[in-house]
């Protein structure tokens, strides 16, 4: 899929190149609707104050991932198809899945 010029990144599910997880937090996942995966979804990421820090286009396989602070955050993703949000609390490095249902 093509980005649309938003500036949202596109999405895999294969971690880049130098990543290293004892050093820093990536919140991955997934978008769903009834189990089946949605890709073009806009996955925003947002503060514990509800303040918006991040938007990706989920691949088309629904695939997602931020790189974060230590914290709270809430996942959110916009689709046509409906929407949908998870909180997540990464206290750590490491890889924290995130799986958001849309509908």
């Amino acid at each position: 899929m093509a980005n649309d010029g938003c500036g949202a990144p596109e999405q895999g599910a294969t971690l880049p190149a130098g990543v290293d997880l004892a050093k820093e937090i990536v919140l991955s996942g997934k978008v769903t609707a009834d189990g089946v995966a949605v890709g073009g979804a806009y996955v925003r990421l947002l503060d514990s104050s509800g303040e918006f820090t991040a938007e990706v286009v989920s691949s088309s396989d629904g695939d997602f991932r931020f790189f974060a602070a230590p914290g709270e955050w809430t996942v959110r993703a916009l689709h046509r198809g409906g929407n949908g949000e998870t909180k997540v609390t990464a206290a750590g490095p490491g890889l924290h899945p995130v799986a958001v249902s849309v509908g």
